[in-house]
């Protein structure tokens, strides 16, 4: 994949991946001002990350990290990639299966595992009953993962970066819905989650048909490829579920306190979205094209990826995280503050938005510098690093919770992204100069970090100048865009001339990625 197809190709996962995170962000802002932080938003929480921590583990960090290097490598050797793909869905369909069967028999368990804190009052009892409803969820997401990694390696990502718009567009109609036909707006919230599972594995499942790979369901079969895939997957399964894993650990402290999950998940939901758009479309795209590329002996061309990957995710997401940590109290006043969700609401999820905010350049870089990793098929060695990172924040999270109360959870997520970036980069070392950024990237990202830090005191400045406008009625809209608007100007010009981007280079690379 040249420089210029991994841009289109980056730049069509992130519009999908874009309309997912903005709508999403419109899912949030429906669920908080229907339902609220208390009880209720609580036990939802934490019932709808029991599936998505095993996404983590059976979907995207196993298979993205073990199934597309292998399946990248098939399909360009002309090998059977075919057989290999329908093995490794079957194998993944009856552990799946097995694994949504014990949920449902010992979910009591699995509550008090991630929120003891919720034992002896009504959250408990209210996460078992969701959790029942929403676990059956990561049977389709994850094979539906599966799909999207066949069709990543294949070079279609449209598909795959589309279906998880599904969720949320199905989550919002049946919200807003709900009080049409007389249901509780949690009843339909809950229901919606296993319904959107089902339509995203059926959008995949036909790009992959459509694609020329035709998969069907049948026995498993343990053969040489898929024992290595098992012996690849289960290192990387932890590895690329990290975050996750420590955001369970937030949640295990966060439990204690009254409202504090549904303010972390609040705050994680705004951070994601440039998280989103920006790490994990370069992380998709990048690692098949590092595959291939190290396969076929390309290593200037490994390096130049890596190395365009890793300057286009930097220009994008620190301007990004300076306005989570400059202005937080506006975008999520504007954002979540209605119906259920108040002031204070407000006050306590921009505290969490900030400190994420301190944590997301290296939530991003996680993205860029794993597929150096994944690529060569090495997941013991990010293995070994994200054990020693959820030990980094388990430690500040229980270490620090007596001291900070509820915001000690999103202190430990930030500090131990940080470490996991700083093994990453020290174990890629020894894999020479191809997984290292080359002297450009250098160049210009200390010119993107003054651009950002401009951008951040205009912000600043404007913020205090806009406060009145912020927080009047309808106005506060038009405040907010406004605000927006202006950090992006700003950073533009001052990024344009400082030399951090070039203006020309981003539209020739448009021009010839429509070409």
């Amino acid at each position: 994949m040249k420089p210029i197809r991994l841009f289109a190709s980056v730049l069509t996962v992130s519009f999908w991946t874009l309309m997912s995170r903005v709508l999403g962000l419109v899912r949030e802002i429906v669920i908080l001002a229907v339902i609220g932080p208390g009880p209720v938003m609580d036990a939802f929480v934490a019932a709808f990350r029991l599936p998505n921590m095993f996404r983590r583990f059976f979907a995207e960090g196993a298979f993205n990290a073990a199934f597309v290097p292998m399946y990248s490598k098939k399909v360009e050797g002309d090998e059977d990639h075919q057989k290999f793909a329908r093995d490794a869905m079957n194998g993944l369909a009856t552990v799946l299966l097995a694994l949504t069967a014990l949920a449902m028999i010992f979910m009591p368990a699995f509550v008090w595992a991630v929120a003891e804190g919720f034992a002896g009052d009504e959250r408990f009892d209210l996460t078992v009953g969701y959790g029942r409803i929403v676990f059956p969820y990561i049977f389709f997401i994850s094979l539906a993962a599966l799909f999207s990694g066949v069709l990543n390696a294949k070079g279609h990502f449209a598909a795959a970066a589309a279906a998880p718009v599904l969720l949320n567009v199905l989550i919002i109609l049946a919200l807003i819905g709900a009080p049409l036909v007389g249901a509780q707006a949690i009843t339909a919230l809950i229901w919606a989650i296993p319904v959107a599972g089902i339509a995203q594995l059926a959008l995949v499942w036909v790009a992959a048909g459509r694609a020329g790979v035709q998969l069907r369901p049948g026995r498993p079969r343990l053969t040489p490829d898929m024992k290595r895939l098992v012996v690849v997957a289960v290192p990387a399964a932890l590895a690329g579920g990290v975050m996750q894993i420590n955001l369970l650990v937030g949640q295990q402290v966060a439990s204690n306190f009254d409202k504090a999950v549904g303010w972390l998940y609040a705050a994680d939901r705004l951070y994601q979205l440039p998280l989103g758009v920006v790490g994990i479309a370069i992380g998709i795209v990048l690692l098949p094209d590092l595959s291939r590329r190290l396969k076929a002996g390309d290593d200037t061309g490994a390096r130049e990826a890596l190395s365009r990957a890793g300057e286009l995710s930097l220009a994008l997401t620190l301007p990004a995280a300076v306005a989570l940590i400059v202005v937080p109290l506006p975008i999520v006043s504007v954002l979540f503050e209605r119906g259920a969700t108040g002031a204070d609401d407000s006050a306590a999820i921009a505290v969490a938005v900030a400190i994420y905010g301190l944590g997301l350049p290296a939530f991003v870089l996680q993205k860029i510098l794993q597929p150096l990793f994944f690529a060569r098929e090495d997941t013991r060695t990010p293995f070994r690093f994200a054990v020693w990172s959820m030990i980094v924040n388990a430690v500040a999270a229980i270490g620090l919770a007596p001291v900070l109360g509820w915001i000690a959870p999103a202190i430990a997520t930030t500090l131990a992204g940080w470490a996991m970036v700083w093994w990453l980069a020290r174990g890629a070392r020894r894999m020479g100069e191809t997984a290292r950024f080359d002297a450009r990237f250098f160049a210009r990202l200390w010119r993107i970090l003054l651009a950002s830090a401009l951008m951040g005191a205009a912000l600043y400045g404007a913020g205090l100048v806009m406060a009145e406008a912020l927080t009047t009625g309808g106005w506060r809209y038009l405040a907010l865009a406004g605000l927006v608007a202006l950090g992006g100007v700003a950073y533009a010009v001052v990024g344009q001339i400082l030399g951090a981007f070039r203006l020309s280079e981003l539209k020739a690379m448009l021009r010839r990625g429509r070409s």
